[in-house]
């Protein structure tokens, strides 16, 4: 052996060395050292969601959770560590959702630590649960990795339905900055980012293994696996290299206008501006170029009156509706007995064209569930709860293709933003996330919103109240798009759906059960060949 190689051999078995004792001195932590760290790497997951988007730091987290499961003996012991890790994720993730109760401080401020503390913990569950399987299903290596990427991806899908769901900064949302990243949602929705983006940031774990046997098929492995997020990016340039340039195809004969008017929320139902409200939108939208604009869209509630009732308010609304075409806008609908949150398209004689009602409410901000035993009030104004619409369907105005109208949060469900049957040409999405003020919760509801487009092969359009208003193309890109806070419109074309319908579009949330099949599949031969 020559000088070099010996020296590239010493070099890496003391990198390797190092490795190796960090590993064990992580693994035989024991009680609140064991899961304060573990609350710490759960944190660190959330700076790799937007919009701070520092992906890199996904590798000490799960790798750094694999290290702390070594050192664990039994079931109950699994469990209490990945709940403390989902403790950490889900409440430096979710904090924001506790500027809810400070719009109405005085009604509601003793009630944000006490939700956000029940809501991170009951999410922790999930975690704990995938935590609690890897640890069942493999003892330690390469197949412990794939065993934690599986149980992460099924739990993310579990959450995304149970009780409602809320599949909020699901891992794989961590890309949604680079659109050559995104493409591969087209095949296997967001759930093929996580799988991956998990495998990948837990492989060096394996690094960190004592034993030589099989340490350079360990090294190998962490190298392939690690290596993955490298080769989606490049697939992802080689499709976009193969589409049309953003924004460049556009449907014929139609021109957005997009309001964003940035009003406060604690200032947005007050009975004194709410017509104030009003006026500035339709100075917005009547502001310069107007004459060449075909369709408005209006954001969640933008109009804070119950408009199908109100036959005035709609003919003076009416004054901007361009010429042949539409206003779209939020707006609540119902009677003394039933509301709904809904979506009204209005002519330029005030009459509704088309409307659509929010099906998927927010548990406690729109309704109260079991309110016959929880004795407390909903954080949106009004004494009655909203009442969820019939479902997803079509979106039907003149001179404008079809789309699938989604309010808020709607947006953020894989699989679930289009009704079955014909097909929308784009993606319709009105909201609010002014409850939540300058915090990252904005962020990460536009970026899970741009996964979406993605996944459908279909452009979408996204009025906030106080930002992120955007419109986004069939492959995730940004075509307009005006900040948080910012006041104004975006004025943009309606981009065309992407020419071949993705896989995804086709088959839905069965890519989960291909994904989970073939990890298994891994799971079990890694196994056998690093027992």
């Amino acid at each position: 052996m020559t000088a070099e190689p010996i020296a590239s051999a010493i070099a890496i078995t003391g990198w390797q060395a190092g490795l190796v004792r960090l590993a064990q001195g992580i693994g035989a932590l024991r009680g609140w050292r064991r899961h304060l760290l573990a609350m710490g790497l759960g944190v660190c997951t959330t700076a790799a969601f937007a919009p701070i988007y520092l992906f890199p730091l996904l590798v000490p987290a799960f790798t750094g959770l694999l290290w702390l499961l070594a050192g664990v003996r039994r079931p109950r012991a699994a469990l209490a560590l990945g709940w403390s890790f989902g403790f950490g994720h889900m409440a430096s993730g979710l904090y924001w959702i506790g500027l809810a109760f400070l719009v109405d401080a005085e009604r509601f401020a003793f009630l944000l630590p006490v939700a956000v503390g029940a809501l991170a913990g009951g999410m922790a569950i999930f975690p704990a649960l995938s935590v609690l399987l890897a640890w069942s299903l493999s003892a330690r290596g390469p197949a412990r990795v794939a065993a934690l990427a599986g149980a992460w991806l099924a739990v993310e899908w579990l959450r995304s339905w149970i009780l409602t769901g809320f599949p909020w900064n699901l891992v794989g949302t961590a890309w949604s900055f680079s659109p050559e990243m995104m493409q591969v949602a087209a095949f296997g929705g967001v759930w093929i980012l996580s799988l991956l983006s998990v495998a990948a940031a837990a492989a060096p774990a394996v690094l960190g293994e004592a034993g030589s046997g099989a340490r350079r098929g360990r090294l190998g492995f962490a190298a392939a696996v690690f290596a993955l997020p490298a080769a989606l990016w490049l697939g992802g340039a080689l499709r976009l290299a193969a589409a049309p340039a953003a924004g460049e195809s556009a449907v014929e004969g139609i021109r957005l206008r997009l309001v964003q008017a940035s009003i406060q929320q604690s200032l947005k139902w007050d009975p004194v501006l709410r017509r104030e409200h009003v006026k500035n939108q339709m100075r917005l939208t009547l502001g310069r170029g107007f004459e060449k604009i075909t369709h408005v869209i209006w954001p969640e509630t933008a109009v804070p009156f119950l408009l199908d009732r109100d036959a005035v308010l709609r003919r003076t609304i009416a004054r901007a509706v361009p010429p042949g075409g539409a206003l779209i806008t939020g707006a609540p609908r119902g009677s003394q007995t039933q509301i709904w949150n809904s979506i009204l398209a209005l002519d330029s004689r005030g009459r509704i064209l088309a409307s659509y009602d929010k099906h998927h409410l927010v548990p406690f901000g729109e309704y109260v569930p079991f309110r016959s035993f929880l004795p407390v009030e909903k954080l949106a104004p009004g004494n009655i709860d909203f009442t969820p619409g019939p479902g997803l369907g079509l979106f039907s105005i003149p001179g404008a293709p079809a789309a699938s109208p989604l309010v808020c949060y709607e947006i953020i469900f894989p699989g679930q933003v289009v009704a079955e049957g014909p097909r929308p040409a784009w993606l319709l999405n009105v909201t609010n996330d002014a409850w939540f003020g300058t915090s990252l919760g904005p962020y990460q509801h536009f970026a899970s919103a741009r996964l979406r487009a993605v996944e459908e092969g279909l452009p979408l359009v996204r009025a906030a109240n106080t930002g992120i208003s955007a419109v986004v193309d069939g492959y995730g890109r940004v075509i307009a798009r005006l900040g948080l806070n910012e006041i104004g419109v975006i004025d943009a074309v309606l981009p065309r759906p992407v020419t071949s319908m993705p896989l995804f579009a086709r088959i839905g949330n069965w890519s989960v059960a291909f994904l989970l099949f073939w990890t298994a599949v891994a799971t079990f031969v890694l196994r056998r060949k690093f027992p």
